[in-house]
């Protein structure tokens, strides 16, 4: 990854103006994932700590824990994806990525680790659901009976892969995974529409959207880490594209014509920027502070025993959140955001290892999600698992 400038412009000191005043409230909504009979788990950072001290704290091992979910999951699936939501949202090919992704982060690669046997079955499905050379939409990452993943899908497998071929090149599978990825990056390349972005299909369409753009600007970034060939006018593209989402209170909008902003679509958006290289400037700047400020309304509103505006999308936000506030150039931006975030993850964790995929509604009401117990604990493990970098895109 690019390292960025440690510089403090104008508009960072004002950024830590505002964390000065939200020490405690500047947080994402963890509190939905809680269930009523959820244990005492010991909290992180006991003793001062802002960070995790090492292996044996209680962060990793509850990162270790979600991944023994993981894992006993994998072993009731015959065709080595992991375990789906509800029927009309099945999504097998991005929440397999997901796993996949986990397992690297908590240290495991396809040749050791221990769940390195797993990590190997996730990895087996994406390669086994790629659309051959001969055929259209020759590369993309799908399966039959995926009705969700699509390019988004397609994005969250070439990722994976990605780091898979990072951490194992030189084996017949790296081989194999090295073809997988470069079919994978021509097929985003050549699904790009004309303003820049990417929509849900396979081949370029009149329509784009923000989260799948973030996505699939991932996976090229992770690609062009580990030496694959990408062409440089398809990311500067996304990336104007990207820019032309922040509308002016600083959110970034799901799409110019459905301009509705959040938090987690902006910190994916702070994310994807960082990777390419902006830290600074002020469509970064005012992005942060649209975080904060959403970020400290929800909690003010909370203190005051009212419903706060929780996201919809809760495991989404804290995955992109984490991202972009590690990758920031104050280091201080996630200690703050991890003190709180960190502990409440810890709490919200079942006794056999997995998080409920819980969320709320429009109208506050705390609901099942739609993609299931490992949709949940890939992506929280994956938040736990920022700050050890194990994963290559994790590394600032």
């Amino acid at each position: 990854m690019i390292d960025g400038p440690r510089c403090r412009p104008a508009r960072w000191a004002l950024l830590s103006v505002v964390l000065a005043g939200t020490a405690t409230s500047a947080r994402s909504d963890g509190t939905q994932d809680v269930p009523a009979e959820a244990p005492n788990r010991p909290l992180a950072f006991e003793d001062g700590h802002d960070l995790p001290p090492g292996r044996d704290d209680p962060v990793d091992r509850a990162v270790q824990s979600g991944l023994d979910f993981l894992a006993r999951d994998l072993t009731t699936q015959a065709s080595g994806r992991v375990s789906l939501g509800a029927p009309e949202y099945e999504a097998p090919v991005g929440l397999t990525a997901l796993a996949a992704l986990a397992f690297m982060a908590g240290g495991s690669t396809p040749n050791r680790g221990p769940h390195q046997r797993s990590l190997v079955r996730t990895l087996e499905y994406l390669l086994e659901h790629q659309v051959p050379a001969e055929e259209p939409a020759a590369g993309f990452i799908d399966a039959t009976e995926d009705l969700q993943s699509r390019m988004h899908g397609h994005g969250l497998a070439v990722l994976a892969l990605t780091q898979a071929y990072t951490l194992s090149p030189n084996s017949p599978r790296g081989e194999r995974i090295y073809e997988a990825v470069r079919m994978g990056i021509r097929r985003i390349e050549e699904a790009q529409g004309q303003d820049g972005g990417w929509y849900y299909d396979p081949l370029p369409v009149d329509l784009t959207e923000g989260s799948v753009t973030v996505c699939v600007l991932q996976a090229l970034r992770g690609a062009r880490n580990c030496g694959f060939q990408v062409d440089s006018s398809v990311i500067a593209r996304a990336v104007a594209y990207v820019k032309t989402l922040q509308d002016e209170q600083g959110g970034f909008m799901y799409s110019p014509t459905q301009p509705t902003t959040s938090i987690g679509l902006t910190a994916a958006c702070l994310s994807t920027l960082h990777a390419i290289g902006i830290y600074e400037g002020a469509v970064v700047e005012d992005g942060y502070l649209y975080v904060w400020k959403g970020l400290t309304e929800r909690d003010d509103r909370r203190a005051k025993g009212e419903f706060g505006g929780e996201s919809r999308f809760p495991f989404y936000e804290r995955f992109y959140l984490s991202q972009a506030l590690w990758q920031n150039p104050d280091e201080e931006v996630f200690r703050r955001w991890w003190r709180d975030e960190a502990p409440r993850l810890l709490t919200a964790q079942r006794e056999d290892g997995s998080w409920p995929d819980r969320r709320y509604d429009g109208g506050g009401r705390r609901i099942e999600g739609r993609y299931g117990s490992a949709y949940s604990t890939s992506m929280n493990v994956l938040v736990l698992s920022v700050p050890a970098g194990r994963l290559p895109i994790f590394q600032r």
